[in-house]
């Protein structure tokens, strides 16, 4: 019973049997405003008629389409009517009999609107009460509102034609057509793939630009709901948009291969944005309703260049299949830093500091989870590729690319992009197709480098060996590179391999460091040797993988690391303070730096750190730390001194800064005495004032939030603030504020309305969840231990995937740092008998209680 997954194998012959020529999509969205049915008992329907033109290789074959759809009312194959009660079972639609040749498919059906931002989310903004509509379709979600061939490597051309509501507009990946009566018809596609296509329809607000570049003009639209209208900063989100339009065309050499590019904000929207063909759905929290950092521009700025890269890379030219999604979302996420880095009149040309900061970090954590694989993963089937959308994926994928832009020159990098995409256009690839353009203009075989990078999993170690006599000059000096043992329970084992590093020199010059010489080399094996630092004099600090061009663990060298640990905070450039900070907090993760000495590390550095996202980085670390490594009998001292920490910084900012801002959320999110507790209620009410710190809408929220955790608002208090700000977004927060408070009958009410109802949209009970694990109410949260693993197996059984994922990691209870927690984890998964992909997120969440439980121990020693 294959129910909605889909194998490998089943796909491949699916490819070899059919070729798809055109879908032509019917939909009548015009009781989309009304929604559901007349008593409110579901999201309601929309009719859906799909005509499909294919050829089939053989005579008589047997394939099948793939649907999913509360009805089926008509099925016609060829002229020939099948029963639809026999042919649709088990999100499949049999497809029997086929001719050679050419082969038409109709298919007339009932699809379901959603509300966990899959397939067709339906949104009602409660400032307008309009209906807002947009699709979601990667993975494998097309089939929700069409009869599709749901594999990448089967692409076809698409031509939409929708009926949608008077006064609404509709947006596709064909430029937008006038309506006729209501009816909007769409040019067809490009050759594209399924999960590329895109609907958004509804009232929403738009601002249109163009792009001019050689006589050719792209027009431009950005989209989001009138409610936000006053806060959408278009011209900025344009200027980024035509920068990395710029840059990519002159890197890639080839223009932009659609006909028109809009970028659609929307709600309660699952990841940070989608790449859908020439209409980007993006998360609509990215129009800032309040004051937000640099940092925030700067993440938003990220997306932006990055699902305008997949517009070549991933839509363009397709992965065949779902192991190389790491390559898809690898090559986006590089070149969008590099952009950021590179290119002229960028805002940020320190991207790469928070590369290094942000997304290091995150592959570091996930590659030593149980769970970790290579970047090139094994996905057998859809249920593997839907929780593979990792730190693997993302994160490692693109550390390891920017080493290979490294190790091959960033010249012959973009110049066997560029042959690639010439060669591969509308078509569908491999890695080796990637791989064999770059050896092309390199010269470099890769085939050894791709087995040891892409095909292994796990982190290797990079430390200095110095040998240096009795003047401080050096008699040798050689980089010694470890490869730890994989997590137990994951698969393969450790392997050296080849880095392209460069090693930096850093002497102290009027209380500053400054990089004094820089060498880059090959790395390889156990032992290699720099002759070229022998008889040179020993500086302050010797930095391996300065530049940040490989993905390893870095240690320093005795006599760095002291004058690193007092001088953290005066690298005069961020990047090299970033790997140090980076190099800490790995440190504390792996229990060689006890949680209080980083507490110690991070106050007497941060004060100096100009990098906001840095800072705001080291605000989210040092909570962890707290809440999760440090020594249980200590925590709260840490956690009083941290707090006392935010609060002298905040009074010592910048008035109106960022610093000032970061601080202030910081102090909001660990405030614990009652006079700390009093000044939040202050700037609430407005009787306390910090000059140059606006307390603006969502500071207030973070302000109420922590108020209601702490038992000092009530229910009166919240819905107070949900009156001043009766917006999606204050409902959300709302939502945070009430799971959070510290009473049984919160948390009763939270945890019901999560695991006993399905009825919340995503976005209110990701909210939900995330008021409800409050660290400082450990007790009051133990006794959902057991409820939690007596409810997950059936949660993920009966909801949908995004749905039950935030249930099965949010709600896993991380907090209880226990020996009695591994062992009711691991009597479940030896009971239970859970599917891959949910075992796969509880051996994690696991792990995080293992690597506490250790962190915890090296604290209480220190």
């Amino acid at each position: 019973m294959p129910g909605t997954n889909l194998t490998r194998d089943e796909a491949q012959r699916r490819a070899r049997l059919l070729t798809v020529d055109a879908y032509e999509i019917d939909l009548d969205l015009s009781g989309a405003q009304e929604g559901g049915d007349a008593d409110g008992s579901d999201h309601g329907t929309f009719r859906s008629v799909t005509t499909v033109r294919f050829d089939s290789a053989e005579a008589g074959a047997d394939s099948f389409i793939d649907l999913v759809a509360p009805a089926v009312h008509e099925v016609q194959l060829n002229g020939e009517a099948l029963d639809a009660g026999e042919v649709f079972k088990d999100s499949r639609i049999a497809l029997t009999g086929l001719r050679a040749g050419r082969n038409e498919l109709r298919v007339v059906a009932d699809c379901a609107y959603t509300n966990t931002g899959e397939g067709l989310h339906r949104f009602v903004d409660p400032v307008d009460q309009q209906a807002y509509l947009y699709t979601q379709f990667e993975v494998p979600d097309a089939r929700r509102v069409y009869a599709s061939f749901e594999q990448p490597d089967l692409k076809a051309t698409f031509q939409f034609t929708v009926k949608a509501p008077e006064g609404w507009t509709v947006i596709s990946n064909s430029p937008t057509p006038e309506p006729s009566d209501n009816v909007w018809r769409f040019a067809p596609t490009p050759r594209i793939s399924t999960y590329i296509t895109a609907l958004i329809a509804g009232p929403y607000h738009s601002v249109h630009s163009t792009y001019e570049k050689d006589g050719r003009s792209v027009p431009l639209g950005i989209y989001c709901r009138p409610s936000l209208a006053e806060h959408l900063d278009a011209e900025q989100i344009f200027e980024v948009t035509r920068q990395g339009f710029d840059w990519f065309q002159e890197k890639f050499d080839y223009a932009y291969p659609f006909a028109k590019y809009d970028q659609l904000f929307v709600p309660e929207f699952n990841a940070g944005a989608m790449e859908n063909a020439g209409a980007v759905t993006i998360r609509d929290q990215y129009v800032f309703r309040s004051k937000v950092t640099d940092a925030a521009y700067e993440v938003r700025a990220e997306t932006i260049l990055h699902e305008l890269a997949h517009m070549w890379f991933g839509d363009l030219v397709t992965m065949e299949w779902w192991n190389d999604l790491w390559l898809n979302e690898s090559f986006a996420t590089y070149t969008s830093i590099a952009c950021q880095a590179y290119a002229p009149g960028s805002k940020w040309p320190h991207s790469w500091t928070t590369f290094a900061n942000s997304m290091k970090t995150w592959a570091y954590r996930q590659d030593q989870l149980p769970s970790t694989h290579p970047i090139m993963a094994e996905i057998n089937d859809l249920d593997d590729v839907l929780v593979n959308f990792d730190g693997i994926t993302y994160a490692k994928g693109a550390s390891v690319l920017k080493q290979l832009v490294a190790y091959v020159g960033m010249d012959e990098f973009f110049q066997g992009v560029q042959a690639y995409f010439k060669a591969h256009a509308f078509k569908n690839t491999r890695l080796s197709d990637l791989l064999g353009a770059l050896e092309e203009t390199s010269g470099r075989d890769l085939k050894t480098w791709s087995k040891k990078w892409l095909e292994t999993a796990g982190i290797n170690i990079l430390r200095p060996e110095i040998e240096v006599d009795a003047q401080g000059v050096i008699t040798s000096f050689a980089v010694k590179q470890e490869a730890p043992a994989l997590p137990p329970g994951a698969k393969g084992e450790p392997v050296l391999r080849p880095h392209r590093i460069a090693i930096g020199s850093y002497e102290l010059q009027d209380g500053k460091l400054v990089r004094t010489g820089r060498i880059e080399l090959d790395v390889d094996g156990a032992l290699t040797p720099v002759p070229q630092l022998a008889g040179t004099r020993r500086p302050a600090v010797f930095l391996l993988n300065d530049d940040d061009l490989s993905y390893a663990k870095v240690r320093l060298d005795e006599e760095s690391l002291k004058v690193v640990t007092e001088h953290l905070g005066d690298f005069t450039e961020s990047l090299p303070r970033a790997l140090s900070w980076a190099s800490a907090w790995d440190m504390t993760r792996d229990a060689e730096l006890p949680a209080r000495d980083y507490l110690a590390l991070v106050r007497s550095g941060i004060g100096k750190e100009s990098d906001i996202g840095v800072v705001q980085s080291l605000h989210r670390q040092v909570k962890l730390a707290l809440d999760l490594y440090a020594a249980p009998e200590w925590r709260e001292t840490g956690l009083a001194a941290w707090t006392a920490e935010t609060l002298e910084q905040l009074r010592a900012a910048e008035p109106g800064s960022d610093h000032q801002l970061a601080w202030a959320r910081a102090f909001a999110a660990s405030a614990r005495t009652e006079e700390q507790l009093d000044l939040l209620q202050g700037l609430l009410d407005g009787t306390e004032e910090i000059s140059g710190l606006a307390v603006d809408t969502e500071l207030r929220w973070s302000l109420v939030q922590r108020l209601a955790a702490t038992g000092r608002a009530d229910e009166k208090a919240i819905a107070a603030e949900l009156e001043r700000d009766k917006t999606s977004a204050g409902e959300r927060h709302a939502a945070t504020a009430r799971a959070a408070r510290p009473t049984a009958e919160a948390k009763a009410e939270a945890w019901a309305s999560v695991v006993e109802s399905d009825r919340l949209p995503n976005a209110v009970q990701e909210a939900v969840i995330g008021g409800f694990v409050q660290s400082d109410q450990r007790e009051l949260l133990a006794s959902y231990t057991a409820k939690y693993f007596d409810a997950v197996k059936d949660i993920w059984n009966s909801r949908s995937h995004e749905m039950a994922q935030q249930i099965a990691v949010g709600l896993y209870p991380a907090l209880q740092v226990s020996q009695e927690t591994l062992d009711a984890t691991d009597a479940w998964l030896a009971s239970a008998e859970p599917s891959a992909a949910l075992r796969r997120l509880i051996t994690e969440s696991r792990a995080g209680i293992e690597r506490a439980l250790k962190a915890q121990a090296a604290d209480a020693a220190a």
